[in-house]
Parts: C-alpha cells; structure tokens; sequence
C-alpha cells in the first residue's frame, strides 16, 4: 500500500519515508526481463498481462508498475537493465494511488486481463467513454485508430485537463446520443 512508513536513520531516530506506485517505461519488449530483474531485487512489481493470437503480451507494451521510495532508491531503479525512465511531469516522478493498481489487478482472470468489446465502433469525432479499466467513466473525443495495435488516441476532457491517452479500443464505448 502506498503512504508512509517507518524507519531508523543513522542517528537512531524514526523517519517516514514514502513508498508509493511508479509506471515505468521500459525498453520495447524488455517488461518481462525488467519483471524478473526487480523481483530479484526485492522490490514489489506488476506488469499485466492479456491473451493476444495465442500468447501473452503485456497489457501496456513499454510500460510496468513498481513499487519503490522516490527519490531514494532511484538509483538502483535507474540503472536496472532494460529500465528507461519513471513516467512523470517537470516536477519529477508521478505515484500512483493503490486503488489504481487493485483496479487492474481486479480484472484479471487466472492472471491475465480480459478484454471485452462494447456496442458500435466509434468513427473520428465520436464522443467515446472509457468502459473498463482504471479510466473507467473517462469521456473524450475518438481521435484515430492506430492499425498496428487495435489501439486508439483520446483527446481527453477530464478536470480541464486535456491531454492524450493511448488505450485499448476494444475498452471504448460510443456515446450515444
């Protein structure tokens, strides 16, 4: 869980210090040998996974979660083989809420993620909706498919902040008039 927890520095004295969730961005097709190299290590991770053709794939390609201490253990993050960067903004690395995290893993079935597909294809300029997953509820415009990935670009409206989210189409939903 993510928040604060205890420890003793060097003088004895009791600290907080702040675990939390981290997305990192991995070298293409390296998620799994960043798994296996950070679980070796110790520290909690999650890549999820989903069924494409027959094999396993991650559910983000280039993108996995791990649980660390920012900034104090980035270092050891920062030079793991297949490691590239910790997704955040100008003022550092963004965590994560727990809750996000329980929400993707809550929607897997024996491990793997199921992808559902709901009602009519959205065509550039629909108003789509995010219908499962963390973003669940999410409302945008339907930019574009990308044909290599089944996966499209979402210019988003959400709290004034506009901005673009790559996700999984079959997660889309038009909004119907």
């Amino acid at each position: 869980r993510s928040g604060s927890e205890r420890e003793e520095d060097a003088s004895g004295r009791k600290r907080a210090r702040m675990v939390s969730w981290f997305v990192l961005c991995t070298k293409p097709q390296k998620e799994f040998q960043v798994e296996r190299l950070f679980q070796e290590a110790g520290f909690p991770f999650y890549c999820p996974r989903f069924k494409s053709s027959g094999r396993i794939k991650p559910f983000f390609p280039c993108y996995v979660f791990l649980r660390f201490e920012y900034p104090e253990q980035f270092k050891l993050v920062k030079y793991t083989r297949g490691f590239r960067r910790v997704v955040g903004n100008d003022a550092g690395a963004v965590p994560l809420q727990d809750r996000f995290i329980e929400e993707l893993q809550s929607r897997e079935i024996s491990g793997l993620i199921e992808l559902e597909k709901y009602g009519v294809e959205p065509s550039p300029g629909d108003e789509i909706e995010v219908a499962d997953g963390p973003w669940k509820g999410l409302r945008g415009v339907f930019k574009k498919s990308l044909s290599d990935r089944d996966r499209v670009m979402i210019l988003l409206n959400y709290v004034s902040y506009q901005g673009q989210l790559l996700i999984e189409k079959s997660k889309l939903k038009k909004v119907l008039s």
